[in-house]
């Protein structure tokens, strides 16, 4: 697995471990145990807008919880949040509306990245720093820092467990449940799958794609199963459309497999604790990036740093990491899960 692991790992740093964060912030993803900093003391209060989609979908929702806690933690963040919205002439108008009421900082989930990149690009002529989360810009200017999840990374977590589970059998026989094939983090979840696979000599023999959604998970895993009369091992995307994926498996009567979702959230994780079905793992898609988002506007408009680094700026770029979530490792990560 060498070298998928090495794909995995090269040049990401992991939010969430540095001293910036209170103690507090722990159980939204934050700074774990770490060790209060200079970084934790009140300073000038700043005010930070947060623009996200709508949470219509359970990670969604999540990112929300997650900013609105992590700001709750600092007296001197003042958090105005927008409604969510899928519309991106709404969203457009959101950032309009930050920009002119001169908030400090903006941390913006955009709907489309393309689409918001030119309000973003208004928001930092006008010497607001934007932290841009989730789904880029198309424009480096356009933000400050950027904070995002590992979706090839994703991939190769779940290729690298399944490799481990079933990559003695050269026979083995893998299927795919992906999200929307027509987004390149769908893409990249699957080549960085793939790539994992090809190190232990596997591929995928079966594949299919659902729209991030139960009743499209179910759809996609019944044809799916009816397709393939033998697996080895699956890997579905996303755990929010793994609620219907599990459904379809249920309504087949199929168990002899091994399944790995993804995202993390809280009701796959309790499926794994329970242990009563092929749900065996699932790899994280961080929701606390907003969070992670909100703690670093904080710091950049106070012109302070990440204090476990040497450098005295924060990262133009951070990459979340992308940890597989077995029985074994369940409880370090429940807690800060998401509801689908």
């Amino acid at each position: 697995m060498s070298t998928a692991v090495a794909l995995a790992g090269a040049g990401v740093l992991v939010a969430g471990c540095t001293s910036n964060e209170p103690e507090t912030s722990a159980s939204e993803g934050g700074g774990g145990d770490a060790v209060a900093s200079s970084n934790d003391e009140t300073g000038e209060t700043v005010r930070i807008g947060f623009s996200a989609p709508a949470a219509d979908h359970g990670w969604m929702a999540g990112i929300t919880e997650a900013a609105r806690a992590e700001a709750e933690n600092y007296e001197d963040v003042d958090l105005i949040v927008a409604e969510g919205t899928n519309d991106v002439s709404t969203q457009i108008s959101q950032v309009e509306t930050f920009i002119n009421e001169g908030v400090d900082a903006i941390v913006l989930l955009p709907f489309d990245g393309a689409a918001m990149t030119p309000v973003a690009l208004q928001a930092m002529e006008a010497g607001i720093p934007v932290i841009n989360v989730d789904r880029e810009f198309n424009s480096p200017f356009a933000a400050r820092a950027t904070i995002l999840g590992d979706n090839y990374g994703m991939g190769v977590s779940a290729g690298t467990y399944i490799c481990e589970q079933v990559g003695d059998n050269p026979d083995a026989v893998v299927a795919e449940i992906a999200g929307i094939d027509s987004l390149p983090l769908t893409q990249d979840r699957s080549q960085g799958f793939a790539d994992a696979l090809a190190d232990c000599g596997l591929d995928v023999d079966n594949r299919v794609a659902a729209n991030f959604t139960v009743e499209g998970g179910e759809e996609a895993a019944a044809n799916l199963l009816q397709a393939a009369p033998q697996i080895d091992a699956l890997w579905n995307h996303d755990d929010d459309q793994g609620v219907g994926v599990l459904a379809a498996i249920e309504n087949a009567g199929r168990d002899e497999f091994v399944m790995v979702g993804g995202a993390g959230s809280a009701n796959a994780m309790r499926e794994i604790q329970e242990g009563n079905s092929v749900l065996q793992a699932t790899v994280i898609y961080p929701h606390t990036q907003a969070a992670d988002g909100i703690a670093l506007a904080r710091l950049i408009a106070q012109g302070k740093s990440l204090s476990d680094l040497v450098s005295p700026e924060v990262p133009r770029e951070i990459v979340l990491n992308a940890p597989v979530v077995t029985s074994e490792n369940v409880e370090d990560y429940i807690d800060r899960a998401f509801e689908s």
